[in-house]
């Protein structure tokens, strides 16, 4: 080989080594989690869940990196998700709305750029946007708790029940809870009214129902929280006639009181638990690092959850 063929053979070796950098890079999963602040209880479990993602997933994988933005409100939000794309510069995404109208555009302009999005439980308005949906299974939300109380009333009693915030997914619950009971009509819902997922609204809606109505066997309250609130209204009203206060969620204080059995008006539970960001983290860092994509829409399923495998869902370290 000549000295000259020889130059144009190494610029060729060095100019191949260089054009494959960008593939290398491309190995490598920088990840972006977008969640709201940890403003209450459930929002709580879910920092505690993102975090737990990052030094479980970051120490499993040396070609991930994990970086969280928490925010207070909307705006802040959108103000992150731009600071991710063009300062962090990730190639991956995983984001919970704090509103779905507000983040929709945001979140597009991070696609928009390259990122791979994986959108967690609340929705956004256009779902092009995203690249995967991941959730609790609302659907038996509704469901499971309807079974439960008809179960355990024999199939007849009077029902009260406590809805979250209007939205879909309220709906979706409302709808599958009234499905139940359609084929049980000797179960009666007296009423239904939304409490926001806040204790203290809870505490006034179960004041309203117990006054207007003198025999209540079981109440729905939708959320742990919520129950909480529904409790405390029942012991100031000093009523004995409730039989089954049934929460949602999964909270750890819930899931205890069924482990130990000590409120014999609450023995079950269904699970949403905010460790599904945990699983949305991993499921879309692990399917990235192999050049995947997740399936378009992914639910996590919701189970009932009583004492006997109330273990398995008892986080004591979660604030949830």
């Amino acid at each position: 080989m000549t000295r000259f063929t020889r130059r144009i053979a190494l610029t060729a070796v060095a100019a191949a080594a260089f054009a494959s950098l960008p593939a290398l890079a491309a190995d490598k999963v920088n990840l972006g989690v977008s969640i709201p602040a940890a403003t209450h209880s459930f929002m709580g479990g879910i920092n505690y869940w993102a975090n737990q993602a990052k030094k479980d997933l970051e120490k499993e994988h040396k070609d991930l990196k994990i970086t969280i933005k928490t925010a207070a409100n909307a705006p802040e939000q959108a103000n992150q998700l731009q600071d991710l794309s063009t300062v962090t510069k990730i190639n991956a995404l995983v984001v919970f709305p704090f509103e779905s109208a507000a983040l929709t555009q945001p979140v597009a302009q991070v696609k928009a750029k390259g990122a791979y999005v994986t959108v967690v439980d609340r929705g956004l308005t256009d779902t092009s946007a995203q690249d995967a949906y991941v959730a609790g299974d609302n659907t038996a939300f509704g469901r499971i708790p309807a079974e439960y109380i008809v179960k355990q009333l024999g199939g007849k009693g009077n029902v009260v029940a406590l809805r979250g915030i209007a939205t879909t997914l309220d709906n979706e619950r409302m709808d599958a809870f009234n499905a139940v009971l359609k084929n049980s009509p000797d179960v009666k819902l007296l009423d239904a009214k939304y409490a926001n997922w806040n204790r203290d609204d809870a505490f006034k809606v179960t004041q309203d129902y117990l006054t207007r109505f003198k025999q209540i066997d079981a109440i729905w309250a939708a959320d742990d929280d919520m129950a909480v609130g529904v409790l405390k209204a029942i012991e100031q009203a000093k009523r004995d006639d409730i039989k089954i206060v049934f929460g949602g969620a999964g909270a750890k204080g819930m899931v205890k009181t069924i482990m130990d059995a000590k409120d014999k008006r609450i023995t079950a539970d269904v699970s949403y638990s905010p460790k599904f960001i945990y699983d949305a983290i991993k499921l879309t860092a692990e399917a990235r690092l192999k050049g995947d994509k997740l399936p378009a829409t992914t639910i996590i399923p919701s189970v009932l959850i009583t004492k006997d495998n109330a273990k398995d869902f008892y986080h004591p370290n979660s604030p949830f």
